[in-house]
């Protein structure tokens, strides 16, 4: 398979020269982790994980110093520039944080399965990344160097833990379970436990107590919690926020890593169904074809309430959030309430 996959491969980049590798690998009915394995997109050595699972690796990737990390999903890319200093990896259930200022980071590294070292060519020379997929093949996690990284470091992490072979037993992905019939839902109990929150991280319990999903979970709290806005209110907000100036959190994630940028963001770019932040130290590209839902929702905390605009997929998956900056014990910033406050709603002109 390995030969006839890179000769797909070479046909299908002939035609579509600028897709990425996660859209070759769909488009030819592949993941991307067994198309990287097969080398097309630069030399890819496999790597073991560490005695401690996949998240050991991470105190390791400090000693690279200034790296791009990124994180995505099918419709939006998350990269930020930074080094991964304050690893946490005495959490449970094979959890990690990467907690600073510029690497901020949520991983979920129990669901990581298999990894690469990968140097892909280009006309600025090789581009050297160490790159995580999960038991699906999809890739949940990417760190790159770049010209303020420490390529000794990265080579001896790569020695220690290079191995003959990847092990790539891919399973395929199990179809989502459907929600559970409106009517048989105790709204009026799930709505009560939604006003007595005191800390966002309480939002998940609380679906799972009430055995509803997130965006069934944001129809039925509509009028009370939540509002439903265009997709594109996604970019409204972020071109309100770089108008104004105001500093905010931008989270994008996967079903193995959560990756977010605090701070402004400045220049904004729209290339084809693309819409992009092209700042020095982040970028975002956000596929708003992709992007079928969108809420403006409002949770309760012991500091106040705490306002997202969330963006769905037609699977339901989230696709990205954005806050105002905040920390615990800080009220959310006014500044981000009167962007949200000014942002059209669903059916309101503008």
């Amino acid at each position: 398979m390995p030969s006839d996959l890179r000769s797909a491969f070479a046909a299908y980049r002939a035609e579509n020269p600028k897709a990425r590798i996660r859209t070759a690998a769909r488009d030819l009915g592949a993941t991307e982790a067994e198309l990287v394995a097969t080398g097309v997109d630069g030399a890819a050595a496999p790597l073991a994980a560490p005695a401690g699972g996949w998240r050991q690796i991470l105190h390791e990737v400090e000693a690279l110093g200034d790296v791009m990390a990124l994180t995505r999903n099918d419709a939006c890319v998350h990269e930020r520039h930074g080094v991964y200093h304050n690893v946490d990896t005495a959490l449970p259930h094979g959890m990690a944080l990467v907690a600073n200022e510029e690497i901020d980071l949520r991983l979920f590294c129990a669901r990581w399965a298999s990894a690469f070292a990968v140097a892909t060519p280009g006309p600025g020379g090789e581009r050297r990344s160490l790159q995580f997929f999960d038991r699906h093949g999809d890739a949940v996690h990417k760190v790159f160097l770049t010209a303020a990284s420490d390529g000794a470091a990265y080579d001896a992490l790569v020695a220690a833990h290079q191995t003959d072979a990847a092990d790539l037993t891919i399973t395929p992905r199990p179809e989502p379970t459907p929600d559970r019939p409106d009517a048989e839902v105790d709204a009026a109990a799930f709505r009560a436990g939604w006003d007595v929150l005191q800390d966002t991280h309480d939002f998940f319990p609380l679906l799972r107590d009430h055995g509803v999903g997130r965006v069934q979970a944001l129809r039925l709290a509509e009028g009370r919690f939540t509002e439903r806005v265009e997709p594109a209110t996604v970019r409204r907000a972020l071109e309100a926020a770089a108008a104004d100036g105001a500093p905010i959190m931008v989270f994008v994630g996967n079903r193995g890593a959560i990756q977010i940028h605090t701070g402004p963001v400045e220049r904004l770019v729209e290339r084809g169904p693309w819409f992009n932040v092209l700042d020095d130290r982040f970028n975002l590209h956000l596929d708003e074809t992709a992007l079928t839902d969108a809420f403006v929702v409002v949770k309760p905390s012991e500091d106040g309430d705490v306002t997202a605009v969330e963006a769905y997929d037609a699977q339901g998956d989230l696709i990205v959030q954005l806050f105002g900056k905040r920390k615990p014990g800080i009220p959310e910033l006014q500044t981000w309430r009167d962007i949200v406050a000014g942002l059209p709603r669903l059916g309101v002109e503008a």
